[in-house]
């Protein structure tokens, strides 16, 4: 039987150039951080951390799209470097509060003015007008995504479903 599906050339595709975009402003954002000791993803968690109240743990992963166990590591990591603490929720001990320490504060604003510089290189590199495209973009790019996950999760509940009553 002969294959009628047309080839499709990775370049041509959304997906190679979302994730080779992703992966070079990785790279960068890396190359910005090593100096302070850092990674991208450990600025990404500073970030999340509320400079006043703290945040919940549980709360930072899911915000930036990283594994519970990644968070644990890299939060074991950042309290034994001295850049956070963290608090038994006063309230309700199943909980755990995430902090920063003045060293985290700084990291984080060091953090912060890379994201700021990098986003204020792209707006003086493309228009307003096309940015606001990009991100219209983006977002149906997302909701697209989103729906077909949804699909697929309820694709595979209900075969999960019908095995169990097999």
């Amino acid at each position: 039987m002969e294959n009628t599906t047309p080839k499709m050339r990775k370049e041509k595709t959304l997906d190679f150039h979302i994730k080779w975009t992703w992966h070079a402003i990785s790279r960068m954002y890396n190359i910005y951080a090593a100096s302070e000791d850092m990674t991208m993803s450990i600025g990404y968690v500073l970030l999340n951390i509320d400079l006043d109240k703290g945040t919940p743990a549980t709360k930072i992963g899911p915000s930036i799209g990283m594994e519970p166990r990644s968070l644990t590591r890299m939060l074991k990591s950042l309290e034994e470097k001295e850049w956070i603490y963290r608090e038994t929720d006063p309230n309700d001990k199943r909980f755990v509060n995430v902090f920063l320490t003045e060293l985290g504060k700084k990291k984080r604003s060091f953090a912060r003015t890379g994201v700021i510089e990098f986003n204020n290189k792209i707006s003086e590199a493309i228009s307003k007008d096309q940015l606001k495209v990009f991100f219209e973009v983006v977002n149906q790019i997302k909701e697209v995504v989103e729906s077909t996950t949804a699909e697929s999760k309820s694709n595979l509940a209900d075969l999960l479903a019908l095995d169990q009553n097999s």
